[in-house]
């Protein structure tokens, strides 16, 4: 049964949706908790990674520039969720991922980071939340099941225990300007104090749920989760309360558009097998001097300028997108691929990431991009193309 028609011209005039992952959406499709809203809705839902998703409601233009100017809210339930307890989980975590879990001196704050294989390739990118009693990791829903092997193979040498939750969660993504305004009314004042990459928890009419102060569209924002049960109340709940506000419901195809104009990236994109952390561009986030990690050796050396190629920002010209897999010239000699593409909704120009030798990663360097037998020029820039104004 087809819920919704996608509507595939939209998302081939913005060039930036994974393609490849979407086709028409069918009752074989995993559903998230708010399938049902999303019907009620009318969304034009997609199979992203195996989940009947919602690509847009009214259009990924109008989501995009209502989560930069006002709010939107995003349903990100068909994420992964595992938890680390135990008297090893500090350690475990430690060495499993990245980035330094030291970093959060305190419970209730979260970082962000990398599972890296021995060679250094990724395994995925997460965040790591550090709560009262235990260690909470979110996943890619494409890697749910990879990673989840890939964690459990490396804790037999710990004192922990792993559990899966991701099928016991709902998780909502409230981002824009008037996000903290509008939790704030709900939870409580309290909620604006907390710094970003905070976490805490608030009962509402008798419903405990949590939340973190992060997100994936260069906005300020929270990402709520909620018992599954209980994720349809709280998308109402959030998106009665927010009418004034502004509030739209957004769906994947705006997500993606916004985390392009913010500069993050994006598994199967400029993170993957056979590109390192450090390789994208997030050497900030990989620590080699906390002691050992998997990938460790390999990513100190790249840290210290071993690296051959680096995902760059390229500031288009012209109206048309680039797309993945798209040729990056230098003059007339292919030197690289796009990995990510898009109009730049909210910036107005076309822009992308672009995998090059590290010769051409200087900011103003000059290439072209080919695009429909034509080759546009594009400059290297810095990260991120959009930034918030705190």
């Amino acid at each position: 049964m087809v819920w919704a028609v996608v509507s595939l011209s939209t998302i081939l005039q913005l060039e930036s949706f994974p393609l490849q992952e979407v086709v028409m959406a069918t009752s074989t499709l995993r559903e998230t908790p708010l399938a049902s809203a999303h019907r009620k809705l009318s969304a034009k839902m997609v199979d992203f990674a195996g989940w009947n998703m919602p690509v847009q409601y009214k259009s990924i233009i109008a989501e995009h520039m209502a989560t930069r100017e006002k709010i939107g809210l995003f349903d990100v339930s068909h994420m992964g969720e595992f938890l680390v307890t135990g008297a090893g989980a500090h350690d475990f975590v430690q060495y499993i991922i990245a980035n330094d879990i030291n970093r959060l001196a305190t419970p209730d704050r979260a970082l962000y980071s990398q599972l890296c294989y021995e060679d250094g390739g990724t395994v995925d990118d997460l965040i790591v939340y550090r709560r009262k009693e235990d260690f909470l990791l979110v996943v890619n829903a494409s890697n749910i099941d990879k990673d989840w092997e890939w964690i459990n193979s490396h804790a037999a040498k710990f004192d922990v225990k792993l559990t899966n939750i991701s099928d016991q969660l709902g998780l909502l993504a409230l981002q824009g300007p008037q996000a903290v305004p509008l939790l704030s009314e709900i939870v409580g004042d309290w909620v604006g104090q907390l710094p970003s990459f905070g976490y805490g928890e608030a009962t509402i009419d008798g419903t405990t749920f949590s939340f973190g102060r992060t997100g994936y569209t260069g906005e300020d924002g929270f990402e709520i989760f909620v018992p599954a049960a209980k994720s349809e109340w709280l998308w109402n709940l959030l998106l009665e309360r927010g009418q004034a506000k502004g509030i739209e419901p957004c769906g994947l195809g705006a997500r993606d558009t916004l985390r392009l104009e913010a500069g993050l990236p994006l598994y199967g994109h400029e993170l993957e097998r056979d590109i390192t952390p450090i390789e994208s561009g997030l050497g900030w986030s990989v620590k080699p001097d906390k002691g050992d990690f998997i990938g460790r050796e390999v990513l100190a050396k790249q840290k210290v300028g071993g690296l051959e190629r680096q995902i760059v920002c390229l500031k288009g010209t012209g109206k048309a997108a680039p797309r993945q897999g798209y040729s990056v010239f230098d003059g007339d000699k292919e030197v690289g691929k796009v990995t990510s593409g898009a109009p730049g909704v909210f910036v107005g120009y076309p822009l992308a990431f672009a995998l090059v030798p590290m010769a051409l990663t200087k900011i103003g360097t000059e290439l072209s991009i080919g695009i429909r037998d034509t080759k546009v020029p594009a400059s290297v820039v810095s990260r991120p193309w959009y930034k918030r104004k705190k």
